[in-house]
């Protein structure tokens, strides 16, 4: 089920103002954008927010409600999303997700540095994809959880590159018990799994094969040496599904790159994790 506006306005501070639109990329790919004006006014830099693969927006109420106090955003539901209008050959590649970015930034007529790009998960890795197409340049980029690569077991491609969508009903119970005892550590955060569980049932099971068969060969590690705008990572060192072990590569890497671990994922989707943004927007000025 897609939220409706109302419902949107639900996740957001009292007092910001909601407004969704429908913008095409390009003759096969169309968006839905939510843009929300903060409750007050603020000299702060607008969040161009691209949530994770399958990632539902409700799953960030509690950081909408908080950043939306003094933040302007703009929340992308990228082409993965249940609600993207795709055509006949549209590519679901984290390149594709990338320049849709990159595209939306420049039809927004953002200024130099005053506005950031948040990213979780397949998000932050498609902001990491195309950093070098910018223009203008953001003043950040901030990674929630992000993935360098997204392994997966031959068996698993195998599974998937076979099922049938209209039978994902059958498949997706096993998906979800894998992701319970193999890639989730649900003993500290269950609320991780119960929000992967929400997502599995609204997505769509022919976006979500088709995406899948272009992520297990996919890696932007080459890319990072020449990403030279500031960077902060949120990670969560409990968080298996979203390999935290790699977050050191990673900072050795990113030529500005600054680190928290919040433990787990529930923190880095949390209203402290938006404090924690202020506190470094502040610090690089």
């Amino acid at each position: 089920m897609q939220l409706d506006i109302t419902d949107i306005q639900s996740l957001c501070a009292a007092g910001a103002i909601i407004h969704e639109e429908h913008i095409s990329i390009n003759d096969s790919v169309n968006l839905k954008i939510f843009d929300i004006t903060p409750a007050q006014k603020t000299d702060l830099p607008t969040v161009v927010f691209v949530a994770g693969w399958i990632s539902r927006i409700e799953g960030w109420a509690d950081v909408l409600c908080e950043m939306s106090k003094d933040f302007p955003i703009k929340y992308i539901e990228t082409r993965d999303k249940i609600s993207s209008q795709l055509k006949k050959g549209a590519q679901l590649r984290v390149e594709d997700i990338g320049d849709d970015i990159v595209k939306l930034v420049k039809r927004w007529n953002l200024k130099e540095k005053n506005y950031i790009l948040l990213g979780s998960s397949l998000g932050a890795t498609a902001i990491l994809d195309s950093a070098e197409k910018y223009s203008p340049t953001p003043k950040a980029m901030i990674l929630v959880a992000p993935n360098t690569e997204f392994r997966m077991p031959l068996i698993w491609q195998w599974i998937i590159g076979g099922f049938w969508p209209h039978l994902y009903f059958i498949i997706r119970p096993l998906i979800k018990w894998y992701l319970k005892h193999f890639r989730m550590h649900v003993d500290a955060d269950i609320a991780q799994y119960k929000k992967y569980c929400t997502a599995l049932d609204a997505a769509d099971p022919n976006k979500l094969k088709t995406a899948a068969k272009t992520l297990w060969h996919y890696s932007v590690w080459d890319k990072l040496k020449c990403i030279n705008i500031p960077v902060f990572i949120f990670s969560a060192s409990t968080d298996k599904l979203h390999e935290p072990e790699q977050v050191e590569r990673m900072l050795s890497l990113l030529p500005q790159a600054e680190h928290l671990d919040m433990k787990t994922n529930s923190a880095t989707h949390s209203a402290e994790m938006v404090i924690a943004l202020r506190q470094y927007l502040e610090t690089i000025g």
